[in-house]
């Protein structure tokens, strides 16, 4: 098993809607260590996001309401922490993100290069270095110059690292001056320089071309290798998930199914939901195969496995309660009381 280094436990968070209370995550669980790349893969709608923000700590406070679990991060749960404290220290720091449209998570009115020191001046890995600090600059919060021209060259650096040719001059450009790609280039850049732990890659390809996504799909996996980086990858594009991840976790209708090494999950679907979802991908012996039935409404959610009213496999336990994690092989989890890959014995668990 993997070091865990993100641990999400038993987590449950709920949306006020005008039509009643949904129960957007339902007791997920969820892992990630040092350096590894995980899948956070599904059908839009199933939570994989709000997983995301809730990590993140940017739940809308009007609506949302965490009513159980624990984030642990590198030691600490998050949940016990209070905002101000996530975005001083936690958020943007040690936890960076990259959003899915690079476009519009810039302001249009200013050059890349203000936007990404005005990053730098309160994100930067310097900003606590007692080299670059002093009373006076703390208390009228002034960018020192020593810092600022130490940041900016790390930023150089960060372009260039991000295959980004002529850095300067990129900074000095407004964003609709540059390409979709080159903007994407510029959120992974803006995300690796305060040196985080943990990113969290918000389906950053999807507004891409087909070749344009290969060239970040390439470049993330090698940064994080590099850098030993953990990335938290949301999407729905399995092809992608295959060609980053090195492990996978499947979630439906606010719960997560099954969690394996990239291998297994492709080669080895154990979750009835996960062998159905592989199987409606095109290929040349079926075509095109839907999953029949619905997916539920979070208002209302039925109890037990929320896949049971579609799964060909369910008895009457599964629409009761969610079956306990069960060991299938090697890092490879599933939550089913009839998993379509058998777990292992006794004997072969202690070979």
């Amino acid at each position: 098993m993997t070091t865990k280094f993100l641990d999400v436990r038993d987590l449950e968070v709920s949306f006020a809607t005008d039509q009643g209370i949904a129960r957007v995550l339902d007791k997920v669980n969820f892992s990630i260590g040092p350096g590894e790349i995980v899948g956070l893969v599904g059908e839009s709608g199933c939570g994989k996001t709000t997983l995301a923000r809730t990590i993140l700590g940017v739940l809308p406070e009007n609506s949302a309401r965490i009513s159980n679990g624990v984030i642990n991060f590198d030691g600490e749960d998050l949940l016990q922490k209070s905002s101000e404290e996530l975005s001083a220290n936690i958020r943007g720091r040690v936890i960076t993100f990259i959003p899915q449209d690079p476009f519009t998570s810039f302001n249009p009115v200013f050059t890349i290069g203000t936007q990404i020191m005005e990053l730098m001046r309160w994100k930067s890995p310097r900003r606590d270095d007692p080299q670059y600090v002093n009373s006076l600059g703390k208390i009228l919060n002034i960018y020192p110059r020593a810092r600022y021209k130490a940041d900016y060259q790390q930023v150089l650096e960060q372009l260039r690292e991000v295959q980004l040719p002529e850095p300067e001059a990129v900074l000095a450009k407004y964003p609709h001056e540059v390409s979709g790609g080159q903007r994407q280039r510029l959120m992974i850049a803006m995300a690796l320089l305060p040196d985080p732990k943990l990113i969290i890659a918000d389906e950053p390809t999807t507004a891409l071309d087909v070749t344009i996504q290969a060239q970040i799909l390439k470049l993330l996996r090698q940064l994080a290798r590099d850098r030993n980086v953990a990335i938290l990858f949301t999407t729905h594009d399995l092809g992608t998930t295959y060609e980053i991840c090195d492990r996978v976790t499947v979630m439906y209708a606010g719960q997560e199914m099954e969690a394996a090494l990239v291998d297994g999950f492709f080669n080895r679907p154990s979750h009835p939901y996960t062998k159905r979802l592989l199987e409606s991908l095109p290929n040349q012996e079926h075509g095109i195969e839907g999953i029949p039935g619905d997916i539920p409404s979070l208002i209302n959610a039925p109890p037990g496995c929320r896949f049971h009213q579609r799964c060909d496999y369910a008895t009457g336990e599964c629409s009761v309660s969610r079956a306990a994690s069960t060991e299938i092989g090697t890092d490879h989890m599933v939550r089913c009381y009839h998993p379509v890959s058998r777990p292992k014995t006794q004997t072969e668990a202690a070979s």
